[in-house]
């Protein structure tokens, strides 16, 4: 996949702006582990060539922004380090994600444990998600653990989290960038670029964590995770079940996806109205339900 010639640059910024904001080693490694040496050298020419302010931002771009997005969460919910629950995690998503509209992201797909009692899972841009111990706890079988993986598959199909991006930040990203050689770049427009970037990030960051995507955008990413739950071969109706379930825990959850999701009730009839109801084969049910059980209890 051509990477943009803007990536190194964002990169480079990205870097810049959380290399003092005292990360943990998961965070720091979710940099380094894509660090553009290679590209420096072709950043001047390629600003030659300028750049339209009007284009949308590119699959190699959403996934430095997503990995910073997802290293800010990191800071403010650790990381369960249970490897083996991880990989069934992984597991499972992988196949919702190769079943979804969008199989391979610029950087995959990648799922990891929260480790805190809110209930709820984050996709951020490019294919990182997020799903917290808390929900794990009240997920009953495998396929209502698909169900929210794919709920959230789905997000980064509609790149979601992207478009929470105010489009003045990009605007003024791309003239800068574009208007000038990196070479020549002065200290107030690092800085300037810095700021935009760290304010790209919040935008993302507050609308998974604290304000929550539009009804429609939920709405979408329900009826999106019921068509890939079906082609991945598993019940379609979970993640209705799922969320019948969790609108008796709401009044305790304090927060989390219901703080962060449009209300329950409707989210739960407009799935009602939207999918269809599949035969499931009741031993493939049950064999699923032992492993989700079983990847459970010895972790």
């Amino acid at each position: 996949m051509k990477r943009s010639y803007f990536t190194p640059i964002l990169f480079a910024i990205i870097l810049m702006a959380y290399a003092v904001t005292g990360l943990n080693a998961f965070s720091l490694d979710l940099f380094k582990k894509g660090l553009p040496s290679r590209e420096a050298g072709v950043i001047g020419t390629a600003l030659k060539q300028g750049m339209k302010a009007s284009r949308p931002i590119s699959s190699d771009e959403e996934y430095y922004i997503g990995r910073a997005v997802a290293a800010k969460i990191i800071s403010l919910y650790p990381l369960l380090e249970k490897d083996s629950l991880i990989e069934y995690i992984n597991l499972v998503g992988q196949v919702i994600a190769l079943n979804s509209n969008k199989p391979f992201t610029y950087g995959g797909y990648h799922f990891a444990i929260l480790d805190t009692n809110e209930v709820n899972a984050f996709a951020c841009p490019g294919g990182i998600i997020f799903i917290t111990r808390g929900m794990l706890n009240i997920i009953q079988n495998e396929d209502e653990l698909a169900a929210i993986l794919a709920h959230e598959v789905a997000h980064i199909n509609n790149q979601d989290g992207i478009s929470s991006i105010k489009q003045s930040r990009w605007t003024e990203a791309l003239t800068i960038i574009g208007a000038r050689a990196v070479k020549e770049y002065g200290a107030q427009e690092l800085s300037r670029l810095v700021s935009i970037f760290e304010g790209s990030i919040d935008d993302v960051f507050k609308t998974l964590v604290v304000n929550g995507y539009g009804q429609s955008q939920e709405y979408s990413a329900d009826e999106a995770a019921a068509s890939y739950l079906t082609k991945a071969g598993y019940n379609p109706s979970a993640l209705k079940d799922f969320l019948e379930r969790l609108m008796g825990y709401g009044k305790t959850s304090g927060g989390g996806i219901l703080k962060t999701h449009p209300a329950t009730a409707e989210r739960i009839e407009n799935i009602k109205q939207k999918t269809t109801e599949v035969k499931i084969d009741a031993s493939s049910f049950q064999y699923r339900t032992q492993r989700f059980k079983s990847s459970l209890t010895h972790n």
